[in-house]
């Protein structure tokens, strides 16, 4: 998975992706990765990308007795004193298999992952019901189809409907008869004509859709007579049972997927809890020897802090006709601090917890990004969170999710479809003046405008619209000066008050 210096660097790759300096073209270099991004999306560049930052700083520190805790807090109290809202973006550990911490951790995650299993057998049961319900539903609907275009003013859609209803009545209702049933009377019991007559006639009074009566003799009238009655009882009393079933079915398929919502929610802390207690162990790190007790771990902090135009402006940075411009969106200095640390995990005497001394690698990095560029990496770090989560929950795809979702979402908000269908219907048209105002169509003109714009987003690349001249010569480049400042002076803080024995 792509860290977060390459996510940035798809994101913005004319800032931070660096192109090879053997590379005779540069510019197609850079255009050729920027259309990557756009084909394969964030994710998929941010592998091969090859990030740059503005700005570099790092700090080793190397003590056995000195633990983790109190170089990673007062970081973090020192970036909330920067006003840079931290957040943890990664927090990953690994374990020399043959120590005693990463037995102890096993033990912890075997607990969790035997709830997850539990409670993923119960998602399992209600997604199979699921289903089933929408291939029931699915039937439903088509069978209802014939019913309502029976009711339609299209005579060719009326005839249809007819024919299929009549054809459905002859296989499943009136077949039970045998050799009587009209099937049988037709193949072998000399009535040769009397299923064309059935399928010809439109009602008990034995007339053909010209309005005529069909020339029959009487023998086949007054077996046909009963039966078109029959048919015709059949038709009103299915429509209803059948429209009856299909409310409660639909009913049933919002508790079932209620249900496995319910449980995805109970689910997803054990999950989440299993995920954070997997050593991420790679078998090619010479810092984990199977037969140590060795653990390394991994932190990254993400801060930002917003450029105050209005302090610009005073200290004659921006122009004074900048206090009466809008921008469209704000530019941030943003640091990324990342920890590596090794170090040789300790129990403490009659507790449960342990405690790491060792080497200490941190690393601040500077980088100017504008809230639509943040937006997308938030968004790009929670996929791909979350895509880990989607494979343990579900082994199929999440095109296949998706297009359960859709199915779902077709029955369930189907009601509200109809109450919006009434509301345009119910309108009162009685004012012509209003309505050659437009009054009348305004909501449905809001309605067909949103459509477009939603499918504009669609349609939307993935790396987020470029700065203008005022964005990229003023707004990013005191972004830029400020997270460099930001960068240093949080690496010379930490750097003197702790008189590190080494750095770089």
């Amino acid at each position: 998975m792509a860290n977060i210096h390459q996510l940035i660097a798809a994101i913005n790759p004319s800032l931070y992706h660096k192109v090879s300096d053997d590379v005779l073209d540069k510019a197609k270099a850079m255009q050729e990765f920027k259309d990557m991004v756009k084909k394969e999306g964030i994710q998929a560049a941010a592998e091969k990308a090859s990030p740059s930052s503005l700005a570099e700083h790092q700090l080793v520190y190397d003590s056995s007795s000195e633990t983790l805790e109190p170089i990673y807090f007062f970081i973090l109290d020192l970036m909330n004193d920067f006003r840079l809202s931290p957040q943890k973006v990664v927090d990953n550990f690994s374990s020399s298999p043959g120590g005693g911490y990463f037995a102890e951790i096993g033990q912890r995650a075997t607990i969790m992952q035997q709830n997850a299993t539990r409670i993923l057998g119960d998602v399992n049961s209600v997604t199979k019901s699921v289903l089933n319900l929408l291939y029931d539903l699915k039937d439903f609907k088509m069978r209802l189809q014939s019913y309502d275009d029976l009711k339609s003013k299209d005579k060719d859609k009326k005839e249809a409907a007819l024919l299929t209803l009549k054809q459905i009545w002859l296989d499943k209702v009136d077949i039970s008869r045998g050799n009587s049933s009209l099937k049988g009377l037709g193949l072998t019991g000399g009535f040769q004509t009397i299923l064309h007559a059935f399928l010809a006639v439109e009602n008990e009074s034995l007339k053909g859709k010209d309005g005529k009566e069909i020339d029959l003799n009487d023998s086949i009238k007054r077996i046909l007579k009963p039966r078109i009655q029959e048919f015709n009882i059949w038709v009103a009393e299915s429509e209803r049972e059948l429209r009856k079933r299909y409310e409660i079915e639909k009913n049933y398929l919002k508790s079932q997927v209620a249900n496995l919502k319910l449980y995805s929610r109970w689910a997803k802390p054990y999950l989440n809890a299993a995920r954070g207690l997997e050593a991420g162990f790679n078998p090619r790190e010479p810092a984990v020897v199977n037969s140590f007790d060795t653990v390394l771990l991994e932190l990254t902090l993400f801060g930002k802090s917003k450029i105050d135009i209005q302090n610009a402006i005073e200290e004659k940075i921006f122009p004074q006709e900048f206090k009466k411009m809008k921008f469209k969106r704000n530019y941030n200095s943003c640091i990324v601090i990342s920890f590596k640390f090794r170090g040789i995990p300790q129990k403490i005497s009659q507790q449960s917890h342990y405690v790491f001394g060792g080497r200490a690698e941190i690393t601040f990095t500077a980088y100017a990004l504008n809230d639509d560029e943040i937006k997308t990496l938030n968004k790009e770090l929670d996929k791909s969170d979350l895509v880990d989560i989607f494979k343990m929950m579900d082994d199929s795809s999440n095109e296949s999710i998706s297009k359960m979702q859709e199915e779902i979402d077709e029955f369930v908000k189907e009601d509200e479809k109809k109450e919006e269908k009434k509301k345009e219907k119910s309108k009162d048209m009685s004012n012509p003046f209003l309505a050659l105002l437009g009054y009348y169509n305004t909501p449905a003109e809001k309605k067909d405008n949103s459509k477009k714009t939603s499918d504009k987003d669609k349609n939307k690349d993935a790396l987020p619209a470029s700065d203008d001249y005022i964005e990229k010569n003023l707004l990013r480049k005191l972004a830029i000066d400020n997270a460099k400042e930001t960068a240093f002076t949080l690496f010379d803080i930490y750097k003197k008050a702790h008189l590190m024995p080494s750095y770089t």
